[in-house]
C-alpha cells in the first residue's frame, strides 16, 4: 500500500501516552516505528489496567487498554539504555533512523551518550524530538509531571467544572488525559515540519515539547479574553465564555446541547422554539449582546426547551441548519450511524493470537491513506527481527543480553 511516511523509520524511546501518541500517528500514515522497552517490565502503561486484552483462552494478557490505545502499528524491541551494551543498541539504530522520540527526564539521556548533540555526530539527518513536562529550559525543567497536573497548572480546570455559588461547585479535569493527547498532537506537526525543512536543508534538527507549553497554548480565545479584559476567565460549567446560547439545557425529557454560533442560527433558533421575539429583541438580537445580556436571555431559552424531549428537539433543529447535539455515553458514539459509516473502530491482529479493539485515526488522505497493520506489540515482540536480523546480532549474543538483563 502507498503510504505517506513508508519512507521514514522512527525510533520511540518515549513511553505514557504523549509520546507515543505521537509515534502512533507516524506508524498510521505509514512509518516504521520502533518502540524501545525496558526488559521484563516495558512500557508504563502495559500495566494501566485493568481492563487488560485476553488471549484465546480468555486469559488476560500483559496489555492493558490504555498501552493498546497508543502503540498501534509499532515493534517492540526491548533494551536496557542505561548499560552500555544497550546504548550500542540504540545508536546502532539511531545511525538509520530518520526520527527519535523519547521523554526522560531532562539530562537523562546525555548521561548515557544518546542526547541528540550525541546522536547528530552519528547522523546529521536525525530529527530528535524531546517530550517534557516543562520544556528543556527554565526553573522547573527538572521536575517531573503527569497530565492531571499541567490540566491545573496550565488553567484549563480554572475554566472546567460547576460556577461558583452552585451545588458540586469545584474545578474540574477533562475526562482524558488531554495534555498528554495535545502534546503528542503538537509533536507530530513538529516533526513533519522539520522533515519538510530537512528536504531543504539537508540537515535534521532538535524539537523541545512541552506539555505546559501545550495547554497553556490551547488556552487560545480565553486567554486573549484575559488579554483584553483583565478579567480571568472563570468557570461557567457548560455554557460558552464568547457565544449565547451555547450550552446544554434540560428538555422535557433528556438533555440536548444547543451550539448557536452565528446570528441566523440565532434566528433559526428562536423559530423552531417559537420564540421569534427573542431573536427581534434588540438586547439579543447579536452575538455581542446576547453575550453581554446572557443572565436575560438563557432563563427564557432554558424555560422554551422544556417544551419538548430532547428526542423531539432535535431533528427540528437539524432541520433548520440549528448546531445542537445528544450527549452520547461511549456505547452510543460508537453505535452512531454517522460514526459506524467513518469505520472509526477497529479490530487489529494482536500478537497474543486475538483481535484487539482500537479507534481509528481521524486523517482520511485520498493517494496515501492511513494504515492499520496490527495492534500494539507484545513485549520485545521484534526482537529476533529488529536485533537479529537488521543488527546482526547472533542468536548467541542476544542469549547473553538477555542473561545479562540487556534486553
Amino acid at each position: 500500500m502507498k503510504t505517506a511516511l513508508g519512507h521514514l523509520k522512527v525510533l520511540d524511546l518515549s513511553r505514557i501516552l504523549a509520546g507515543p501518541w505521537a509515534t502512533q500517528n507516524l506508524a498510521d500514515m505509514g512509518a516504521e516505528v520502533i518502540k524501545i522497552e525496558r526488559p521484563v517490565v516495558g512500557d508504563d502503561t502495559r500495566t494501566w489496567g485493568p481492563p487488560f486484552l485476553k488471549d484465546a483462552d480468555g486469559q488476560e494478557t500483559r496489555d492493558s487498554s490504555y498501552f493498546l490505545s497508543a502503540n498501534r502499528g509499532k515493534q517492540s524491541v526491548t533494551c536496557d539504555l542505561a548499560t552500555p551494551e544497550g546504548q550500542e543498541i540504540i545508536r546502532a539504530l539511531a545511525k538509520d533512523a530518520d526520527i527519535v522520540v523519547e521523554n526522560y527526564k531532562v539530562g537523562t539521556l546525555a548521561r548515557y551518550g544518546l542526547a541528540y548533540a550525541d546522536l547528530r555526530q552519528l547522523n546529521p539527518r536525525l530529527v530528535y524530538c524531546s517530550v517534557t513536562g516543562f520544556g528543556q529550559s527554565g526553573p522547573y525543567a527538572a521536575l517531573p509531571g503527569y497530565d492531571y497536573v499541567f490540566q491545573g497548572m496550565g488553567g484549563l480546570m480554572s475554566m472546567t467544572g460547576v460556577p461558583d455559588g452552585q451545588a458540586g461547585a469545584a474545578p474540574m479535569k477533562s475526562g482524558i488525559a488531554i495534555s498528554d493527547l495535545l502534546t503528542g498532537m503538537y509533536a507530530t506537526t513538529a516533526i513533519l515540519a522539520a522533515i519538510e525543512h530537512r528536504h531543504v536543508s539537508g540537515e535534521g534538527q532538535y524539537i523541545d515539547m512541552s506539555l505546559l507549553d501545550c495547554i497553556v497554548s490551547i488556552n487560545s480565545y480565553q486567554a486573549l479574553n484575559y488579554f483584553l479584559s483583565g478579567k480571568i476567565p472563570q468557570r461557567m460549567g457548560n455554557a460558552h465564555s464568547n457565544m449565547v446560547p451555547y450550552q446544554v439545557f434540560r428538555c422535557q425529557e433528556g438533555d440536548i446541547i444547543i451550539a448557536v454560533g452565528n446570528d441566523s442560527q440565532y434566528t433559526a433558533f428562536c423559530k423552531v422554539i417559537d420564540r421569534p421575539e427573542l431573536a427581534a429583541n434588540p438586547l439579543f438580537s447579536t452575538a455581542a449582546q446576547r453575550n453581554r445580556n446572557r443572565e436575560a436571555l438563557i432563563p427564557l431559552v432554558a424555560e422554551a426547551m422544556l417544551a419538548r424531549s430532547m428526542n423531539d428537539w432535535v431533528p427540528l433543529l437539524e432541520a433548520n441548519n440549528v448546531p445542537c447535539g445528544p450527549i452520547n455515553d461511549m456505547k452510543q458514539v460508537f453505535d452512531n450511524p454517522q460514526v459506524q459509516h467513518r469505520e472509526m473502530q477497529m479490530n487489529l491482529p494482536h500478537g497474543a493470537g486475538v483481535n484487539a479493539p482500537s479507534v481509528a485515526n481521524p486523517i482520511r488522505l485520498s493517494d496515501t491513506p492511513l494504515q492499520y497493520t496490527r495492534a500494539a506489540p507484545t513485549l520485545g515482540e521484534h526482537n529476533a527481527s529488529i536485533l537479529g536480523e537488521r543488527l546482526g546480532l547472533s542468536a548467541q549474543r542476544m542469549a547473553e543480553l538477555r542473561a545479562k538483563g540487556v534486553i
